[in-house]
């Protein structure tokens, strides 16, 4: 039987696995690029936009029922240009697009988003999914691409034609890049009112659906509880940890979180698993961990990096970027059971048990199948089945591995193997930090290893790029790649792993002032030298969190580490610009949130460890920094023989160890007397 594709077409020759998709769809498919305008304007028609990637279900959804249809894809020819974007290869047109969409669509958007735009690329008509059929009185899909098309040849295009242009010149005159004044505590405290008010009581997280996992509200909430000692912020950061541990968003036998979830307890995920949300919750748990010295939310950390060094590192050590929502072409088929599939595997009792803590039944939850969940806690269980909670815990967790072995023979989601410099340093920043509080060396081993492989790899010509994948090194960085990849590298330096991470972190910090800092303001979005038809400075977080937060927490740990006043006063510009966001809807600048709570702990500790030349002590110096339960502490490691520290962080010139290995303990304004005695200074770091 001849397998040879009947169509292909341009994305043939991309390595976007999401491209690669479509490269035999009918549809005459261009990559973003000059090619394909220069067609539209020679042609005289509009551009067809497609944006998605490559795990997205909707987005499979689209190209199986109209991009794979060939009557579609004829009338898609004969009227567009069309063009595929990956958001992940190309996030600044998709942020650009999106935006535009909202306001053409008045809605919050997704994925696939759907654009027709004049060939000099303004945006006329948005939409997400759209089937091929008219549903419950919205046209399908066909019935558009004919209606757009009579318009474009109708006296109509004109008017199509001024309202792009209006829209363009409404989004540029309100791009805001900087303000005047810094947003107070006050500002902050009433931001974090506003998450009580937005607070699920029962269940954790925000009200209503879908629930989405933000991490670094929880960890807002963390900061507050332990600086404010309010026991609200506690409950609820503990309540959502908790319950997203015990839901169906949670991988239970496999470890890792799904996208989010659409039902409000956390139950039933959309099943797709993306590396930043694992990367910003392995860090949450792990603050949680440090917070509460609850053993449970290290072990939930670990079980998030476990998941990701089994199923997501590449032979080069690198992250892959996100698993599939969906195989044998259904959703959720790999993670879903029933319970005669557990009760041939497992023995009995234990198959009886297991599927009672996990809530597999035989209705199921999940189109006749079950999402395992643990609503019951394994202690009430215990009781109602009248044994000990020990031994259900060994039949649990022995159960679990044979569980995980057998779905292993499952066909498994699409893996989207895709390396992406931003995502990976949040996984390196979350190995770091998990290594560093819990004293495992593995996580900081696969952090530089994959550091390491991003320097080699991605880091061209002193610039960074954003895509790599079999060989291909591709796309310039855009601020996001630059902010969060430095995120992990200054995380690397504090751990110890050399000074050459530090001096990295001073590299890329001084591009992206020099490419992407406006005069007295934030930091744009890109660096200005693509076509694109908005610049601008990107505030709000979004899937992800937004680029200048996480810069702006950078640039306070640089001022801690380096008393660089110059990077305090970038900080505070991107505070400035953020400060009528957070004014108004506190929610959309989560990250800023939480880096103001930095900015504002003036009395953040700085260790600087000078060790002697027989590194004495290191072993009782880092077990008594884990004890710390401060989560703006920054740790500098001194070793005798590196030269390149004082050269590039002159102030550390003079922290010496005296007679043995000293520990200098400062804050922004001053240091402490040195120790350099074992017990003072274990004492003394266990006191901070």
């Amino acid at each position: 039987m001849d397998s040879t594709p009947s169509f292909t077409n341009r994305l043939i020759h991309e390595k976007s696995p999401y491209l690669l998709q479509h490269a035999h769809n009918p549809v005459d498919w261009y990559p973003w690029g000059d090619e394909a305008f220069e067609k539209a304007k020679a042609e005289d028609k509009p551009i067809f936009l497609s944006i998605g990637y490559a795990t997205c279900h909707w987005c499979h959804v689209m190209d199986h029922e109209s991009f794979q249809d060939q009557k579609v894809a004829a009338l898609l020819n004969d009227a567009f240009i069309n063009i595929k974007v990956d958001r992940e290869e190309l996030p600044q047109v998709d942020s650009v697009y999106m935006d535009l969409a909202q306001a053409l669509m008045v809605s919050t958007g997704g994925w696939p988003l759907n654009l027709i735009l004049t060939p000099d690329l303004k945006p006329f008509f948005a939409v997400t999914y759209l089937p091929p059929e008219g549903r419950r009185g919205m046209m399908g899909f066909p019935q558009i691409v004919k209606q757009i098309m009579e318009l474009w040849k109708s006296p109509e295009r004109e008017r199509i034609i001024e309202q792009a242009d209006k829209i363009i010149e409404i989004f540029a005159n309100n791009i805001e890049t900087s303000g005047t004044a810094l947003p107070s505590e006050i500002t902050l405290e009433k931001g974090i009112e506003s998450f009580y008010d937005a607070s699920d009581p029962v269940y954790g997280g925000m009200k209503g659906e879908p629930k989405f996992p933000l991490s670094y509200q929880i960890e807002i909430l963390l900061n507050h509880a332990r600086k404010k000692a309010d026991s609200r912020a506690l409950f609820l950061a503990e309540l959502t940890l908790d319950q997203m541990a015990r839901g169906g968003i949670y991988d239970q036998l496999g470890g890792g979180f799904s996208r989010y979830s659409v039902d409000e307890r956390w139950l039933i995920p959309h099943f797709e698993k993306m590396l930043y949300d694992n990367a910003l919750l392995a860090s949450a748990y792990a603050h949680a961990a440090q917070s509460t010295r609850n053993p449970r939310y290290q072990e939930m950390a670990e079980a998030i990096l476990q998941y990701v060094l089994r199923d997501m590192t590449s032979p080069e050590g690198a992250f892959y970027s996100a698993e599939d929502a969906d195989s044998e072409s259904q959703e959720g088929r790999f993670y879903t059971w029933t319970p005669p599939e557990i009760k041939a595997i497992l023995p009995s009792p234990d198959a009886e048990r297991v599927c009672l803590y996990y809530g597999v039944g035989p209705e199921g939850n999940f189109e006749g199948r079950s999402v395992l969940h643990a609503e019951t806690p394994l202690e009430i269980l215990a009781n109602q089945l009248h044994i000990s909670v020990e031994e259900l815990r060994t039949t649990i967790d022995r159960s679990r591995e044979k569980l995980l072995q057998k779905r292993s023979e499952r066909a498994r989601p699409f893996k989207d193997d895709k390396v992406l410099s931003s995502w990976n340093g949040l996984m390196i920043h979350a190995m770091t930090k998990v290594g560093v509080l819990f004293g495992k060396k593995e996580y900081l081993d696969a952090a530089e290893k994959c550091a390491r492989f991003l320097r080699k790899n991605l880091w061209k010509e002193g610039h960074l790029l954003r895509r790599w994948r079999e060989e291909e090194a591709r796309f310039p960085a855009c601020l996001e790649e630059y902010a969060f990849l430095l995120k992990g590298v200054l995380a690397l330096f504090q751990a110890g792993r050399g000074t050459d991470f530090l001096q990295w972190s001073l590299e890329i910090m001084s591009i992206m002032e020099r490419d992407f800092k406006a005069e007295e303001g934030a930091f744009y979005q890109t660096d200005g030298k693509e076509p694109l038809l908005l610049r601008k400075c990107e505030f709000y977080d979004g899937s992800e969190p937004s680029a200048n937060a996480v810069l702006a927490e950078n640039l306070i740990i640089l001022y801690q580490l380096t008393h660089d006043a110059q990077y305090l006063k970038m900080a505070e510009d991107i505070f400035r610009a953020t400060k009528q966001l957070l004014e108004a809807y506190p929610p959309g600048a989560g990250y800023h949130m939480l880096a103001l709570q930095r900015y504002y702990d003036t009395k953040a500790p700085l260790v600087i460890v000078a060790l002697d030349e027989h590194k004495s002590w290191q072993g009782e110096i880092e077990h008594a920094l884990r004890e710390s339960t401060d989560p703006h502490l920054s740790v500098i490691w001194k070793y005798r023989d590196d030269l390149l520290l004082p050269k590039i962080v002159p102030w550390l010139e003079d922290k010496q160890p005296i007679n043995a290995t000293t520990v200098y303990i400062c804050d922004q304004n001053r240091c402490l007397a040195p120790l350099n005695e074992k017990e003072a200074i274990e004492m003394a770091i266990r006191n901070l």
